[in-house]
This record gives structure tokens, C-alpha cells and sequence, in this order.
């Protein structure tokens, strides 16, 4: 498998990335309680997170992989499709090492390490939650001679891992996608009245294009993390009808 070479030099960071590291965590401890999925907020001490100073990668993992066998590993941003999903499916979760500006406190182009480290390490505490993610990631390895498939399956981990809600019947939405829990607009917005939900569907996720640039137009709502596992069989039942119909359309 290709790796990376890059590792988290912690005594680089300066006083202002820690700095930075606590307005941002203190932003969000005071605004996900009553928004965030309890697990969350329950990862975050497992893992052992302080306001104080940055996570070091060290330290996390001696703590997170007796949980669930996951790894955090350094990596220098976003990372190709065949190493993402090789390394999830080996239970190594690539975060980027950079710490954004003060001036970007509330808008980063690329995800950096509050966004990768801060918002999904303390999912990684839940064992469900990562036999989806290792899982997803298994089948997005048998695809990857098919980039419009992995196009699709993107879609799911985008509004499961990345924007995904927890909502249960009669109740209130709850956030655990990891791009929500990083961001006070969007962790706002998401469970507010304003926000289109739809109850999760697996062939209305792989039919819904998502957007990078700015806030979701609309979110997908699980009732138990279970649900997601139970969903995999149906996500490879329409991937294959994809490569079924692409054959089809080729012989005509």
C-alpha cells in the first residue's frame, strides 16, 4: 500500500496555533452541547481533548485504539481517493497537521486540523460508527476502476460522516457529521428550522450532489448509527446496478 512520511512535529506548533486551537474549541464547547450527538461530547473526553493546547497524535492513539482499533495518522491535506479509503479500511484515519490563521478562524477552502481532528477523532470512540466507516471504505476499494462510482459513493460518506444528522422520531436533530461539528454557522444552521432534512435513503444520497463551497442546502437524517451498518448492502446492491446499466448502455 502507498503511504505517507509525514508526522505530527507537535514542538513546531507555535503560540498562536494553540492559540487558535482553544477559541475554536471553546467556540464549539459552548455551542454543540445541546446540539451534538451525546457520543460526541462523550469522545471528546475519551480522547482526552483540551482547550489547553493542540491533540498530539501520540497521545490520542494511546487512548483511541484500545476503543475501536483506529489510529489517527498525519497527512499533508487532502489525500487521493485510493489512499483515504485504504487507510479507513485499515482503521488509519489521515487528519492534515496544519493549524488554520487567526484570520481564517471562520473560513477555510481546505479542511484543516480543528475540521479533521476536532470533529471526527471522537466519533472514532464509537465501535458501530467505524465498521461503517472501515466498511465503506472496503467498498469503495473494489470501485476504484470506476471514479464516477466512487463519485457516488463520496455522496454517502459526505452526508453521513461529513454532514450527517441524528434524528430520532418526535425529536430534534442532532449533529455528527465531523464538517457540522467543526462549524458554528453550519452547526447552527443544520438543526435549525431553516434547514431542509430528509429522512436517510441510500439511493436519494447516491442521486444528490453536494457542495463544497459553502453551507448544505439540505442534510440526511439517520436514526441509530446502526441503521448506517445495516445500510451497506444496499449501497453495494446500487453501486453494482450502476456498473450494471453503464455495460448495458455500452452494447447499444
Amino acid at each position: 500500500m502507498t503511504d505517507m512520511n509525514l508526522t505530527q512535529h507537535y514542538s513546531n506548533y507555535t503560540p498562536e496555533n494553540h492559540q487558535v486551537w482553544a477559541i475554536l474549541y471553546d467556540r464549539q464547547l459552548r455551542n454543540l452541547p445541546d446540539k451534538a450527538i451525546p457520543e460526541f461530547i462523550e469522545g471528546l473526553d475519551k480522547v482526552g481533548f483540551s482547550r489547553d493546547r493542540i491533540p498530539d497524535f501520540r497521545e490520542i492513539n494511546q487512548k483511541l485504539k484500545p476503543l475501536t482499533g483506529f489510529e489517527v495518522v498525519a497527512a499533508p491535506g487532502i489525500v487521493d481517493d485510493a489512499l483515504f479509503f485504504q487507510l479507513i479500511a485499515s482503521k488509519r484515519f489521515p487528519a492534515t497537521v496544519w493549524v488554520r490563521r487567526m484570520d481564517q478562524l471562520d473560513y477555510l477552502e481546505e479542511p484543516d486540523m480543528f475540521h479533521d481532528v476536532f470533529g471526527h477523532v471522537p466519533l472514532l470512540t464509537i465501535p458501530v460508527y467505524c465498521e461503517f466507516l472501515a466498511k465503506l471504505s472496503e467498498l469503495a476499494l473494489s470501485h476504484l476502476d470506476r471514479p464516477d462510482i466512487i463519485d457516488r459513493l463520496t455522496r454517502i460518506y459526505w452526508y453521513t460522516i461529513e454532514f450527517g444528522l441524528f434524528r430520532m422520531p418526535g425529536q430534534k436533530a442532532q449533529i455528527y457529521g465531523a464538517g457540522i461539528l467543526s462549524s458554528v454557522g453550519e452547526s447552527n444552521l443544520s438543526v435549525s428550522d431553516e434547514s431542509v432534512k430528509f429522512d436517510f435513503n441510500v439511493n436519494h444520497i447516491l442521486d444528490t450532489t453536494y457542495i463544497k463551497e459553502t453551507f448544505q442546502s439540505q442534510y440526511f437524517c439517520i436514526e441509530s448509527f446502526e441503521q448506517l451498518l445495516h445500510s451497506l448492502p444496499a449501497i453495494e446492491a446500487a453501486l453494482q446496478q450502476l456498473r450494471i446499466q453503464e455495460v448495458q448502455a455500452a452494447t447499444i
